[in-house]
């Protein structure tokens, strides 16, 4: 029985993206509105996307969507508007035909976590029936960055 690779031995694809708080995402307060933080999460992706080859024109050319299925957020410390702040985010290698990433959110200026996340997207089919096994395209990408389990 061939044994899959432990997590640690694959590697970290990681990508980071750097933002100014802009006054159409913070409320009376300053405070960024917590909508906008799933917008941030989508900014990192998008860069994540960039660096390494998996973006949504790849996914959808290829004849799938990647709809999201979980995502969550964990709060800190606000976001006010004019601060720069930095999203992280981080792949998590996985068996199952989703995509998974982490994330964290620092101000730039002193590297504090503001907040934490974690998504899922899922693989449906241009007729949205969900796909239960790793498309094609994505097995070749995950050969081509390494994750090869």
């Amino acid at each position: 029985m061939i044994q899959p690779p432990n997590i640690q031995d694959l590697p970290v694809l990681k990508a980071s993206r750097e933002i100014d708080i802009r006054f159409s995402e913070v409320d009376s307060m300053s405070v960024a509105w917590h909508g906008s933080y799933m917008l941030y999460f989508e900014d990192a992706r998008e860069e994540f996307g960039r660096q390494f080859g998996l973006d949504y024109h790849l996914i959808f050319n290829s004849g799938y969507y990647a709809p999201m299925t979980d995502i969550e957020f964990h709060y800190r410390n606000p976001i006010v508007y004019g601060q720069r702040v930095r999203i992280d985010i981080t792949y998590c290698p996985t068996l199952s035909a989703k995509i998974v990433f982490d994330y964290e959110i620092h101000d730039v200026a002193t590297d504090e976590i503001i907040a934490t996340g974690h998504s899922v997207q899922v693989f449906i089919d241009r007729d949205r029936q969900l796909v239960l096994y790793n498309p094609p395209f994505y097995e070749e990408w995950k050969k081509k960055v390494g994750i090869v389990f």
